[in-house]
């Protein structure tokens, strides 16, 4: 390993390390460089390389591109570039430092085993304890006919999870904790809860050491990943053998085990800033190759980078090179790692222009919804920055999904029994028709959630009415103050019977309402077993049990668990809650009801729209075919106890399928188990949601003993018709 290769002048395409029969070519585009060296490594921890190529202007520069091809070199060397330029002047803001070593962007494996972000952070030689990029052949490997599943939107319940924090607690009892490798041994979970998509917080590789000093002091690192640095790799922490540079393998077969099991895989990317943070954060790539343009900065001095993330820089997403970059990465994980889509973090950051103001058609977020190579994948903007901007409803371009803020926080408002919030609940469970619909967009567009990676955990939100977050070194100051939650009567943990029952109650509650919602649900993992974080709204830096998934949890709480699995089925088993389109009103032409009807107390009694005090509602929601089912549901939210009378529908007999009041198993019946009601009259509880699914009345008269087991299986939707 430790001879002098030889050298050839190589190709400016493609960037990074390619590998082939007789060696490796190696390229890197830098604008402004007048010199570049590449450094090849023993080792993904050799203090000092074992070569050093300093490349020839006259022959190794095409363009923006520098190259050299090296031949025989063999996978798994590792390398790093230095670079340098002209110096620091508010006219250029151009960082470069000849004495740095840079890991690749185009890198497909990275390596911070002896990486320290605050040698990065001053002038001066790093190459002991700076990343290395490893040489990396992606073409041994079998994906055994595996291509991104094509689930339609309206059929997915997206599960957002942190990779690291899904396996890393003791009781999770997998081979490899907090690893892709962990994950997939927890995939018959996954399965048996019914969820079609996992969202992954971040796993292109990431800066863990990018946290405060103050958090930093209490031994506390970058939890939730939102810090990249290599973008074209996966990170090395969720790796069983990152020093061999399995980072491609490892993923891919996380990918491919999913999909064996039905599930799609999205991504959550972040673009929008990297972790080379600030004027005074670490010279890690993008500062030291690319000079400004991969970043927002002031128009009259260029030293000062724009922040609109509220993590010290903003990526020039829309300069014409930068944007470039972010669609062949999103284009290589599609076609390279067969993922099924990307969540992107502050999305609105990325409609912003180089001199930082918004733009009406910005040519990236354009740029990735035309990409034919993309056409087929999920694209879901976080449609807000840190700045104000907030475009929810209204983010660029059509096929996008967004997540829906306004139904997290109308539903939320309506759990804890605000008043005045139940017209606008009626609309966010149909699908959010005022944000999208004059759009020509679809209900598939709003991304409903109640609770997510940031914030409260569903527990929590009935726990807390106030964030802890003193433990993340910050005296409380992070985290958001405006959390809308209810304690249901004690701040935190209780041994009070009637709190305890009260929140098991509020979690169904919102377990039903998500996933009764037109759109596409996305639940928070843990929340189905009620993990708590003991009321840290934002455990970005808690990498420890406060945030790892107790799956003992998943037996304690095991009648919550049921209640979402049962939740997930009746989902699935009603086509009337996965439309395409938006409710209207009209009566269907097949049968004499309308596609959804609402209801006051009584059938025949209006519903109370123009009452400021109502927390109540109820509707029918039609079945779309003839023999499909109708539902009606009713969700009370006020403090009183309701009795109501249910719709008359000819030749039809409801039976009940939900009650969050009652304790379990009754809650939730699985549709074999129905009884149809006596009378169509029934008692509502306070603070609970009752949902009745029906039947035509001459199969129930003429059932046979095995009927009502068959019935839970006659219309469980193919999830790609």
């Amino acid at each position: 390993m430790h001879k002098k290769y030889t050298l050839r002048t190589g190709s400016p395409y493609p960037h990074g390390a390619q590998v082939s029969e007789d060696g490796v070519n190696f390229s890197i585009s830098s604008r402004h460089a007048t010199q570049v060296e590449l450094l090849l490594f023993s080792r993904h921890d050799s203090p000092q390389p074992f070569q050093a190529i300093l490349l020839d202007k006259s022959k190794n520069h095409t363009f923006f591109s520098w190259h050299i091809f090296v031949e025989n070199l063999p996978a798994g060397v590792w390398y790093g570039w230095r670079i340098d330029g002209p110096s620091l002047t508010r006219e250029s803001g151009l960082r470069f430092d000849k004495q740095k070593l840079l890991v690749d962007p185009w890198a497909r494996a990275v390596s911070d085993k002896v990486w320290r972000r605050a040698a990065a952070c001053v002038p001066g030689d790093n190459t002991h304890c700076a990343m290395r990029a490893a040489v990396v052949d992606e073409s041994e490997y079998d994906w055994e006919d595996d291509t991104p599943l094509a689930i339609r939107s309206e059929k997915a319940i997206i599960y957002e999870l942190h990779v690291g924090g899904f396996t890393r607690h003791p009781s999770a009892k997998v081979k490899h904790p907090g690893t892709f490798a962990g994950l997939i041994e927890k995939i018959p979970y996954l399965q048996q809860l019914g969820i079609t998509h996992v969202e992954l917080l971040p796993v292109m590789a990431f800066d863990e050491q990018d946290v405060p000093p103050h958090t930093a002091e209490l031994n506390l690192h970058n939890y939730w990943g939102y810090s990249t640095h290599s973008f074209f790799s996966p990170h090395p922490g969720y790796c069983v053998s990152p020093q061999q540079a399995s980072h491609i393998r490892e993923f891919r077969d996380l990918v491919k085990a999913m999909h064996q099991a039905g599930i799609g895989v999205i991504m959550d990317v972040v673009f929008n800033h990297t972790s080379e943070a600030g004027a005074e954060g670490p010279v890690i790539n993008f500062k030291g190759i690319t000079g400004n343009s991969f970043y927002l900065t002031d128009k009259f001095d260029k030293r000062i980078f724009h922040d609109y993330t509220g993590c010290g820089n903003t990526v020039n997403a829309n300069h014409p090179l930068v944007s470039n970059f972010i669609i062949s990465c999103l284009e290589y994980w599609v076609r390279e790692m067969h993922v099924d889509g990307f969540r992107f973090d502050l999305a609105s950051a990325l409609a912003r222009g180089e001199d930082g103001q918004v733009l009406q058609d910005p040519p990236v977020v354009w740029g990735i919804e035309l990409s034919q190579k993309l056409a087929k994948a999920k694209l879901i903007a976080e449609a807000w920055d840190a700045s104000g901007l907030y475009q929810v409803g209204n983010f660029p371009g059509y096929r996008w999904g967004e997540w829906n803020g306004m139904y997290r926080d109308t539903i939320r408002r309506f759990l804890r029994g605000d008043h005045g919030v139940a017209n606008e609940v009626a609309t966010r469970i149909c699908g959010s028709s005022d944000l999208y619909q004059h759009q020509g967009r679809l209900p598939i567009s709003g991304i409903n959630f109640i609770t997510c990676h940031d914030g409260f955990t569903l527990n929590d939100l009935f726990s807390y009415n106030h964030k802890h977050n003193a433990a993340n070194g910050e005296s409380n100051r992070d985290g958001c103050n405006n959390n809308l939650s209810y304690n249901c009567g004690a701040e935190g943990p209780t041994t009070n019977t009637a709190i305890k029952a009260l929140r098991h109650k509020q979690a169904k509650n919102a377990f039903a309402i998500l996933l009764l919602s037109h759109g596409v649900p996305m639940l928070l993992a843990g929340d189905e077993f009620l993990h708590s974080q003991q009321g840290n709204n934002n455990g970005y830096c808690q990498d420890n049990e406060l945030s790892w998934l107790n799956w003992a949890d998943s037996k304690q709480n095991a009648d919550i668990l049921r209640f979402v699995q049962q939740m997930i089925q009746l989902r699935k088993r009603h086509s009337s809650l996965m439309r395409r389109n938006f409710l209207t009103g009209t009566v269907l032409e097949h049968r004499d009801i309308a596609d959804i009807t609402w209801h006051g107390l009584t059938p025949d009694q209006p519903p109370e729209w123009n009452n400021s005090e109502n927390r109540f509602l109820a509707y029918t929601l039609a079945g779309i075919d003839e023999e499909d089912a109708d539902l009606h549901v009713v969700m009370n939210m006020s403090d009183d106890k309701l009795t109501l009378s249910l719709p008359n529908i000819q030749d039809r007999t409801w039976c009940l399928a939900v009650d969050t009041a009652l304790k379990p198993p009754h809650d939730i019946i699985p549709s074999e188990q129905q009884k149809p009601l006596k009378k169509p009259v029934y008692s509502v509880d306070s603070h609970s949601v009752v949902v009745f699914e029906n039947i035509e009345s001459h199969l129930l008269n003429n059932a046979s003993p095995s009927f009502f087991s068959k019935l839970a299986h006659m219309k469980i939707f193919d999830l790609n018709e």
